[in-house]
């Protein structure tokens, strides 16, 4: 617009400099020659060229303000595209927000003392209306292909899930403090191989293939292989995709089940994973560790221990005098197979053995469960176990046993986010084991019969 402006009062001055010069030529035309006028006539005559030149000069400055102002005026344009917003850092992205809620009723037809069903991990009362979990999780998940390679996780879990797997007092030097922490660990994906997984802090135990959360299970209940192996470590952990089809994991922790070492061992894995396509994994573990503390928390310190003993926030720890030294060696592999869209089939070996001191008679756990779902509608379901767990030397019951559990579970899914279960189980040991209705009166068998009810939301897709 600027140029045709430019031009426009170009052209008006050139034209006022002519009409001026055209008025003052005219003025001049007046010859020598022609008859000369009285001063009266050529006064009157200039007085009447003056008047036209201002005429004149006025149309002309009216012409130059029409014509200006028209340019000053901005030409209507075509509507701008809209505008873009200024990049904001796409901080949420991969970050999921989501809760989970699990009760269940359960009913053991031995009638127990205090309404207690033995080795159950998390349906542990019988007769009584139960809270099992209330969780909270956070997740950032790392994104290669957004060049997101951080991470993190946080899961927070309140009710009787809590007391069985979280800071129990045998393990945890201070349980309470991190008891409501099931989860907390930062990821960072390094570019090593098809990619290097660092995690640090507390993360669920994947020695095993049952896990915490309800919704993901074949059965409600767990088996006695999940009540006994670990089921939280903390420190760092590492996975390496060498491809798309085998992983490497390695730990290094401070033990099975403790938040805070309460010695100085740490222990080790070393497992292998096979993926070879979505429908079979297969997972072998090895580790290594030694779960013997080598001091004591003391509750009530008398005045002489607050005055020699060390302490940690105000707790106070007496060493322990020879601690055990001996190491605990844990086998685990399981398979998990989907024949069909429907068929889920998965299956556990484990083998456990502890010393007490390095020399000392070894105490072993072995065993294994078999698993069978089968999705009959997009609403119902019905899943399978059997496993057995012999305990020799009383590692895991305090009593050298057999032990096996059949159990029969039924699932219905009214509304995606709803898991309505019903389930049958039995528990078997060769020896009187299981409590009754009267005290020292034990029986072989366990039955219970059960429902659970499952709700949870948020955007995290697949298994918790």
């Amino acid at each position: 617009m600027t140029p045709r402006s430019s031009g426009g009062r170009a052209w008006l001055r050139l034209t006022l400099a002519v009409s001026v010069a055209t008025a003052a030529t005219a003025a001049m035309a007046q010859s020598p020659s022609s008859p000369s006028p009285t001063a009266d006539e050529r006064i009157d005559q200039l007085s009447h060229e003056v008047q036209d030149l201002k005429a004149l000069v006025h149309q002309l400055q009216d012409q130059l303000a029409k014509v200006t102002g028209a340019a000053a005026a901005p030409a209507p344009a075509a509507t701008p595209p809209a505008s873009t917003p200024a990049a904001v850092p796409d901080f949420w992205h991969g970050v999921t927000f989501n809760a989970l809620l699990d009760g269940y009723y359960e009913y053991n037809t031995n009638a127990p003392l205090g309404r207690v069903n033995l080795l159950r991990a998390y349906d542990v009362s019988s007769n009584s209306f139960s809270l099992n979990q209330a969780d909270v999780v956070i997740e950032r998940v790392p994104d290669l292909a957004h060049d997101q390679r951080i991470g993190m996780r946080l899961d927070l879990q309140y009710g009787q899930a809590t007391s069985t797997t979280q800071g129990n007092p045998v393990n945890e030097p201070r349980p309470d403090i991190y008891r409501n922490v099931f989860q907390a660990y930062g990821t960072y994906v390094f570019p090593v191989a098809a990619g290097l997984t660092v995690d640090f802090g507390k993360w669920s135990s994947s020695l095993g293939l049952e896990g915490n959360y309800t919704k993901d299970q074949l059965n409600y209940s767990r088996s006695f292989w999940f009540d006994y192996l670990p089921f939280y470590h903390m420190g760092v952990r590492s996975k390496l995709a060498l491809n798309d089809q085998w992983a490497v994991n390695a730990w290094i922790t401070n033990g099975t089940n403790q938040t805070e070492a309460y010695n100085s061992y740490k222990d080790q894995l070393l497992g292998l994973v096979y993926t070879p396509s979505q429908a079979f994994n297969w997972t072998f573990n090895v580790y290594q560790g030694q779960d013997h503390p080598d001091v004591i928390y003391v509750q009530n310190p008398t005045p002489l221990q607050q005055a020699t003993l060390p302490e940690v926030q105000g707790t106070y720890l007496q060493p322990i005098t020879d601690p055990g030294n001996g190491r605990v060696h844990i086998v685990d592999s399981y398979v998990t197979w989907l024949p069909t869209a429907a068929l889920t089939l998965a299956i556990e070996g484990d083998y456990v053995q502890q010393r007490l001191y390095q020399y000392s008679r070894p105490q072993r756990v072995d065993g294994g469960a078999l698993y069978a779902g089968y999705q009959v509608t997009p609403q119902f379901s019905v899943a399978a176990r059997a496993e057995y767990l012999e305990d020799a030397g009383g590692l895991y019951t305090g009593l050298t046993q057999y032990l096996t559990e059949q159990t029969l579970t039924v699932d219905y899914r009214p509304a995606d986010g709803l898991l309505v279960r019903g389930e049958f189980r039995r528990d078997h040991s060769n020896q009187p084991y299981f409590l009754t209705h009267s005290l020292g009166s034990l029986e072989t068998s366990q039955p219970t019969i059960g429902f659970g009810l499952v709700w949870w939301f948020g955007q995290k897709q697949g298994a918790w």
